[in-house]
């Protein structure tokens, strides 16, 4: 005999409003949901305070010599106009780095150019390909500095010919010049030749001039508040990275500063484990901390947001990790924030084997209901219990088309992320919508939102980029350094 099929009923979604973003600090009406039409429309966020204060944003470059003319043409196209040739109903028309950010782009004094030779056996120095390159980037970076009061943002290249080198096992070129450049306060953009071949002007555009107005200190866009959300609220994401072999594997871990409520907050700590790694393999499937590293970790990083706050403490506070938090680790979150009324330490796993199709009326009777052409909306959620909910962050985004309807990508049926609270309490749709809303605060690309939020987007990026250079020194850094 063969058993009928058992069917569970999940509970009812609901439908999160897109976040809006705010480009200006005084002015409410300055919103919009879409980035790079807010931006357009109302210039970025530091217009009022960047551009009284810097007039240009002065660029230096650091590259193969053969290819100088070229960044400098580069950087040229960026002054300019770019209508859209792909995403045309995303990315509306780029218009010129001067009307978008309100400041000029302008090269840097020929002190502040660095050219390398074309062939990396020529650079000076002696040991393997990748000794001397780290080299030619320090010495590079400390000439740089000798004139730091002549640019704004160190444009470094690295040719495609130089893969072989600039990326491997032992080394990474990106991750060594951005933690050469922390020590020095330098930002830099890195550059390859992919950059210069191109065919979408405009995306190209976008892209790279957020990153050097961000990188130069400027704010192009924030949160909005939240409905629901204390105007006190913070936000602390952690990511760990295991760095040593497996005889004497230890931690290190990156917790991006507590961001404020509108996303704001762009500094880090860089924090070493001092309790070893007792099983390997475990540790690798759940990075986690002891309950002493806990405590250390987050009592830093509050500390860096009191600096900022005039000594005040946030009423509530959230904490982003994307693997589950061990028992020592709420305990160690508790014993650091004891001054805080409301701590929620949540999951935020994007390995969710979860899919959604988006049904439509078919128009006949049966069946009554056919798939849409397009996934469920961004913003979508289910909550699975008291603690838990599915959050579909990619999704159909009509609110931002020109058109109709809008899914980034365009490829696949997006995943949900899943969403464990761990500790704390409160509504689920305001953690998921802050989550939602988190993820339009990566300013390194032009997309309407990141798969995750920028809490875990960052410290996954700082975390690998401690472990690949082991001489960064455990202290707060912004962010805009290592972008």
């Amino acid at each position: 005999m063969v058993s009928s099929p058992k069917f569970s009923k999940m509970a009812p979604f609901a439908l999160l409003e897109e976040p809006l973003l705010v480009f200006s600090p005084t002015d409410q009406a300055h919103v919009d949901v879409h980035p790079l039409r807010g931006l357009v429309k109302f210039g970025p966020f530091s217009k009022g305070s960047f551009g009284k204060y810097v007039s240009n944003i002065r660029i230096a470059t650091v590259g193969p010599e053969s290819a100088f003319k070229q960044r400098g043409v580069l950087m040229a196209s960026l002054k300019g106009s770019h209508r859209p040739t792909d995403r045309s109903e995303y990315v509306p028309l780029y218009p010129g780095f001067e009307q978008l950010y309100r400041v000029s782009l302008e090269s840097a004094p020929p002190e502040a150019h660095v050219k390398w030779p074309d062939d990396l056996d020529q650079l000076p120095g002696d040991g393997l390909p990748q000794q001397r390159l780290a080299d030619a980037m320090g010495a590079a970076l400390r000439r740089l500095d000798t004139v730091r009061n002549e640019f704004d943002v160190a444009l470094v290249h690295f040719p495609d010919t130089w893969l072989s080198v600039t990326r491997g096992p032992s080394f990474d070129a990106h991750d060594t010049l951005k933690a050469m450049g922390a020590g020095l306060n330098i930002p830099t953009q890195v550059l390859n030749d992919r950059a210069f071949s191109f065919a979408h002007k405009a995306s190209l555009a976008w892209r790279l001039s957020t990153a050097l107005y961000v990188k130069a200190a400027g704010t192009p866009w924030k949160l909005a508040p939240l409905k629901g959300a204390p105007e006190d609220t913070a936000y602390i994401g952690l990511a760990y990275a295991l760095r040593g072999d497996r005889r004497d594997a230890h931690y290190v871990t990156c917790c991006s500063q507590v961001f404020d409520i509108d996303g704001g907050g762009m500094q880090f700590v860089a924090f070493e484990a001092r309790d070893p790694v007792a099983d390997v393999a475990e540790a690798q499937r759940n990075p986690f901390l002891s309950r002493d590293d806990m405590r250390t970790v987050l009592a830093r990083s509050l500390q860096l947001y009191q600096a900022r706050n005039g000594g005040i403490l946030p009423r509530r506070l959230v904490i982003h990790k994307t693997t589950a938090f061990k028992p020592d680790e709420i305990e160690g979150a508790f014993d650091a924030l004891a001054g805080i009324p409301e701590v929620e330490c949540v999951e935020v796993g994007s390995a969710s084997g979860w899919r959604g199709v988006w049904l439509i009326e078919s128009g006949r009777q049966k069946p009554p209901a056919k798939p849409s052409a397009y996934p469920v909306p961004r913003g979508t959620v289910v909550i699975r219990s008291g603690n838990s909910a599915l959050l579909w962050v990619a999704g159909n985004a009509p609110q931002v088309s020109n058109k109709s309807d809008y899914f980034q990508g365009g490829k696949s049926i997006p995943r949900p992320l899943q969403i464990v609270r761990h500790a704390g309490r409160g509504s689920l749709d305001l953690t998921a919508h802050e989550v939602l809303a988190l993820t339009k605060m990566d300013w390194n690309n032009d997309a309407l939102y990141d798969p995750v939020p920028v809490t875990i987007r960052y410290s996954q990026r700082l975390a690998r980029t401690i472990a690949n250079v082991p001489g960064l020194p455990g202290k707060a850094y912004p962010y805009r350094l290592f972008m």
